[in-house]
């Protein structure tokens, strides 16, 4: 039976102005792995999906993609799982709404991966799981975030800061590096949560940024917090 990928529903109010994909991370499993949903790395992101549809306040919809296998794998990767979802969501909803991709880890560098995605208006990866030779896309006119601890050991803060950098010669980038922060976020899991959703609400409700952001906003690249 072929592995599918799946959609959890965090907030669907009756008339979204905008549409939230958040994208889980997780390490491969061989053979192919089918993603349950109580794996730690989709676990982890029931939070922050709950918090963005909070600051949202009911204006946008919100969603959980569980991929349809573990990790990365080069014939189908989750750039393929989010293309879908993106599909997906569109026709249940009856129109592709302006949309804001939020990943961790393996996540994250699917939401880099997958922004130049014609709905996608902005991407908040946090601490990314990337390759500076191979991932920073050509992103012009979307607004990107990168979060990523200093004392994370698995996914290098100074590799995605790298790909920021190199995205931000075409588009609007903000890296903030959280001060203690580890890969799973633990901890410190108001900030990256907290950070996520505000940029989330920003991009796609035309907030006025404030704090962190607004910083980001006035043409800081790199902020420490």
């Amino acid at each position: 039976m072929p592995l599918e990928p799946r959609l959890i529903e965090t907030a669907v109010p009756d008339d979204p102005e905008g549409l939230v994909l958040v994208l889980h991370g997780g390490a491969a499993r061989r053979p192919a792995t089918a993603v349950s949903p109580t794996q730690l790395s989709v676990v982890r992101m029931i939070p922050i999906a709950r918090r963005i549809a909070r600051t949202g306040e009911g204006r946008l919809a919100v969603y959980r993609l569980l991929n349809s296998q573990r990790g990365w794998d080069v014939g189908h990767t989750p750039v393929d799982d989010a293309r879908w979802a993106l599909d997906e969501v569109a026709r249940r909803l009856g129109t592709a709404l302006p949309t804001c991709l939020v990943g961790h880890s393996l996540g994250g560098r699917a939401t880099l991966l997958t922004a130049g995605h014609p709905a996608v208006r902005s991407a908040a990866a946090l601490a990314p799981w990337v390759y500076p030779d191979d991932d920073p896309p050509g992103l012009a006119g979307r607004r990107i975030l990168v979060v990523h601890g200093d004392r994370d050991r698995v996914a290098l803060a100074d590799r995605s800061l790298a790909v920021a950098r190199t995205m931000g010669r075409t588009t609007e980038v903000g890296y903030v590096t959280i001060r203690g922060g580890k890969h799973a976020m633990l901890g410190h899991h108001d900030r990256f949560d907290g950070l996520a959703a505000e940029f989330a609400a920003t991009t796609l409700l035309a907030r006025r940024p404030e704090g962190v952001l607004a910083r980001i906003a006035a043409g800081e690249l790199q902020v420490e917090v």
